[in-house]
């Protein structure tokens, strides 16, 4: 009778025991929470880049001997450009008013030495460091993402970045946005157009030049990015799903139904040198463009 009773509370402990792990197991996984603003987060100028950031450069990982990014005296950030990778904030961003002031410098380096400058945010960042852009014994600069292209020529333009995770399988990325297709067959943004959706490319911002060429110092007819190294205001609202994007005052780009709608944010050395003077997130506000 006694080994009756201990078999029988033996079954019921291993098949509690199985309810659990089983149940565990179906839970989906959880979702790091993001950091929505409730008052101006300011991430450069910041007294130490390490409180808000960490480096990932593809040839130093998460090392910068060369300085790539230093914070000078007066605040200003300086990216060198020499390497490919970025600056990747420490906590996931969500709902937020991210306004960034930045002007070219005249370095450029590598295989961009003589190609338009370049650089970008990624937003939304999700997944390992490096999962976009490599290989899976050689990691790449980027990660899965919705980016605000920054480039001359074409700064405003979206890029859906879908990367691999831990076990190369795809992490989802995509943006639907409302377009035109200019001569070469480009996605062009433009109110009230076809609306497509992107897992991958470009939509070009609404005035690019269709004559874009990737040359150092290419600046379009109808450019409204601040000319040589004149400083521009660059603005993302991130409202839920939806981007938009705004250059100098002029909405240049809008995409909604954007996967993912959370993450981080790292903003790229891509071969030009660039000064950061403010970076910052905000609430969003009452009234947005």
């Amino acid at each position: 009778m006694i080994r009756r009773l201990c078999l029988s509370a033996l079954f019921a402990v291993s098949l509690t025991s199985l309810l659990v792990n089983h149940a565990t197991a179906a839970e989906p996984e959880k979702k790091t929470p993001a950091v929505v603003p409730e008052k101006t987060i300011t991430l450069v100028p910041s007294k130490d880049l390490k409180t808000h950031w960490y480096t990932w450069l593809t040839d130093d990982r998460h090392e910068d001997p060369r300085g790539v990014f230093t914070l000078k005296p007066d605040g200003i950030l300086r990216i060198s450009g020499d390497g490919f990778g970025g600056l990747i904030t420490r906590e996931e961003y969500a709902n937020y008013y991210l306004v960034m002031e930045y002007r070219w410098g005249t370095a450029t380096w590598r295989t961009r030495k003589d190609r338009a400058r370049d650089g970008g945010l990624l937003l939304h960042c999700q997944g390992p460091d490096g999962n976009f852009g490599g290989s899976a014994t050689q990691p790449g600069p980027w990660m899965t993402s919705v980016e605000c292209q920054i480039i001359e020529g074409g700064v405003g333009d979206i890029l859906v970045l879908q990367g691999k995770d831990e076990n190369g399988e795809t992490i989802h990325a995509s943006a639907t946005s409302e377009v035109t297709l200019d001569r070469d067959g480009e996605a062009v943004w433009t109110p009230g157009g076809e609306k497509k959706t992107f897992t991958s490319g470009r939509i070009n911002w609404s005035g690019r030049d269709p004559d874009w060429k990737d040359v150092l110092n290419f600046r379009g007819a109808n450019d409204v990015e601040s000319p040589g190294q004149e400083w521009t205001t660059l603005e993302c609202f991130v409202n839920g799903d939806t981007l938009t994007y705004r250059v100098n005052g002029v909405i240049v780009n809008r995409a909604e139904d954007v996967v993912p709608s959370q993450g981080k944010i790292l903003l790229q050395t891509e071969g030009a040198e660039m000064f950061v003077r403010k970076l910052e997130l905000r609430p969003l506000p009452d009234q947005l463009p």
